[in-house]
């Protein structure tokens, strides 16, 4: 199976703390596991903290635009309004041959 299935696009989403990191900090745990949750399902592909650490980027996979806006809402940061979220979706023309195995 692809990492990236043919009948979907994929999406960066890019995180702005809104927050300090005192503020941040007591809910990377919580955090971390809503990630998990997403890799598990296949949703995200790739995530990480900005560097520097304002933020962070999240590659993710998913249906549709709404699907995977759904699915961000169980994010921790955002229920509790730490993070701001940018969404670019974009439909990948080129892969990497790793990609496509």
């Amino acid at each position: 199976m692809p990492l990236i299935p043919s009948d979907q696009n994929l999406f960066v989403v890019d995180l702005h703390y809104i927050a300090s990191f005192d503020e941040i900090e007591p809910e990377l745990d919580a955090h971390v596991a809503f990630l998990e949750d997403n890799y598990a399902k296949g949703r995200f592909i790739a995530s990480g903290p900005k560097v520097p650490r304002t933020g962070g980027v999240i590659i993710a996979t998913a249906p549709t635009r709404d699907e995977l806006e759904e699915a961000l809402k169980a994010d921790p940061f955002m229920q509790k309004n730490l993070a701001r979220y940018t969404v670019t979706e974009f439909r990948p023309s080129m892969q990497a041959e790793l990609l496509k195995a």
